[in-house]
């Protein structure tokens, strides 16, 4: 069934395609049962997921369709990036599909409908039970100077502190101009202190404790994944995604479609995305739980993330080409594969409940 449809969706333009699955979505999220079959859950970041398989950021960027990816049998849903004010994002075309490589190049540049829209759809939400996490993927939109990146920050992490179960800091798209200067050690150091003081004292006048992640690009080197994981020590970020889009055009790939400007993501991405996860892996110690993402196709490539030291999976790409049928396959793979091989170290929170499961 899945082939027919996307063998109908492709015949569009990638946006018009992507729009379009996500009306159909959000339409069958509010009469589809809840998914059959079960999975093993697991404790991260002081969160309870269903499962580790959850949708990357930037599929559902305004909240449209969360209880029709919930259906799909997603463990959590991460939503935007969402910026404080709507902004259109770039010019179209923006989105490039290569059937032969698996794969995307976008340039989307945070087209968001803004955090006041995407805030009462998670009211709504909200309204009826949701068995899976919700995450909420924060942006400064493209016209505020880095210098006030901060304040846009402050404000989508206020706007979302009580809707969502955890919310993820991006710093690490290629498409806002001069938005990757934020993972820089010094910059990145003082936006997520002062976003961890924040959330801490939103904490302390809701009750509620929401974990706060960094999404982090996969073009850094070695020393700059050292730098990134130093500051996340220090500053107590309780999490790392791991990572954005690429830049690099590997070899091998469609000539014509590498030439678009933007960030790639899909089957050529999974060797970095690997190295990176494990690379952070081992600068972290195990003691900062991270999510893995990139070029994640199949169950033996989410094994492989699993592997390299990713605590939770997320998809985008690979849902696009491989369907709904890669969440159960990817969630059941994962409850029977080992644990990572390296020992962990239980981190602050008491997350590492439940791994190894």
């Amino acid at each position: 069934m899945f082939s027919v449809i996307r063998r109908l969706l492709f015949l569009l333009p990638p946006e018009a395609a992507h729009r379009l699955a996500l009306a159909v979505l959000r339409a069958w999220g509010e009469v589809a049962p809840a998914p059959s079959g079960s999975a093993k859950a697991v404790r991260v970041m002081g969160l309870d997921f269903p499962n580790r398989v959850g949708l990357a950021a930037g599929l559902d960027k305004d909240a449209v369709a969360v209880r029709g990816f919930a259906r799909l049998g997603f463990g959590f849903v991460e939503v935007g990036t969402v910026t404080p004010l709507p902004q259109p994002g770039n010019p179209k075309p923006r989105l490039f599909r290569s059937v032969t490589d698996r794969a995307l190049i976008n340039r989307m540049g945070f087209n968001s409908d803004g955090m006041h829209t995407v805030r009462q759809r998670l009211v709504h939400l909200r309204e009826r039970p949701l068995r899976t996490l919700v995450g909420v993927n924060i942006g400064k939109n493209r016209d505020t100077p880095l210098a006030d990146a901060l304040d846009d920050y402050r404000r989508g992490l206020a706007a979302a502190h009580d809707l969502a179960d955890y919310v993820t800091v991006n710093i690490s798209s290629p498409n806002t101009p001069g938005l990757r200067d934020l993972q820089a050690g010094d910059a990145a150091g003082h936006l997520l202190a002062a976003l961890r003081r924040e959330r801490d004292v939103l904490g302390e006048v809701s009750g509620r404790r929401v974990p706060l992640a960094v999404k982090i690009a996969p073009d850094l080197d070695a020393s700059g994944l050292r730098d990134v994981a130093a500051v996340v020590r220090e500053t107590g970020i309780d999490a790392v995604v791991a990572g954005n889009t690429t830049l690099s055009r590997p070899a091998g790939i469609d000539p014509t479609f590498a030439k678009e400007q933007g960030g790639l993501s899909g089957a050529p991405l999974a060797s970095r995305a690997l190295e990176t996860v494990s690379a952070l892996r081992e600068a972290l110690g195990g003691e900062v739980p991270i999510i893995g993402v990139g070029g994640i196709l199949d169950p033996d490539t989410g094994c492989a993330m699993r592997r390299a030291g990713a605590d939770l999976l997320q998809i985008y790409t690979g849902l696009i080409f491989a369907g709904p049928v890669l969440v159960r396959a990817l969630r059941t793979a994962l409850d029977r594969d080992s644990a990572p091989g390296n020992p962990r170290q239980p981190r602050r929170g008491g997350q590492e409940s439940g791994h190894g499961s």
